[in-house]
């Protein structure tokens, strides 16, 4: 027996990973000043973008991963509009070491469900009237370590704990 062989033979089971489901959880979409914009385009808008991810276990292999995402224009006048939307995933996770599941919930299925959120942001504020909201893409891993970072800095014992 080939080396790579037995050694994956020996390590047991491989990791299977399904999505079951996507879907959007909650989506709000306000432009407070209708009919504005149409009138007078407004000059140089600014952006707020705001990512969250969030996971959690829905059942004994089934495991929840959550985009959160949300968008503030505003201009000189005021809010142009705001736009909150939740996306979801549903993961069936089978044979994943537990040290493994946590990366993999908040870096690899939100990797995997950010086209859909990009494609919804672009479609939801381009019929709200507004240039369609192109996203670029989102780096989830610097975004996890970024969090771990912040837990270790709120326990101050340098011990992070799994927020999955």
């Amino acid at each position: 027996m080939p080396d790579t062989a037995k050694a994956a033979a020996e390590a047991g089971p491989q990791p299977t990973i399904r999505v079951a489901g996507q879907y959007i959880k909650d989506l709000s979409f306000e432009n407070p000043h209708v009919g504005k914009p149409l009138e007078a385009p407004p000059e140089n808008p600014q952006l707020a973008v705001e990512v969250n991810v969030n996971a959690r276990q829905a059942g004994s292999d089934m495991y929840e991963s959550v985009i959160h995402f949300i968008a503030n224009a505003t201009s000189k006048t005021g809010a142009l509009y705001t736009l909150d939307l939740e996306y979801g995933g549903l993961f069936k996770i089978e044979n994943m070491p537990a040290q493994a599941m946590e990366p993999f919930l908040l870096i690899n299925a939100p990797s995997l469900l950010f086209p859909f959120v990009r494609r919804l942001v672009a479609d939801v504020t381009r019929e709200g009237g507004f240039p369609p909201l192109l996203l670029d893409p989102i780096d989830f891993a610097s975004l996890y370590v970024r969090r771990k970072q912040d837990a270790q800095a709120k326990s101050g014992n340098g011990a992070a704990t799994p927020s999955a």
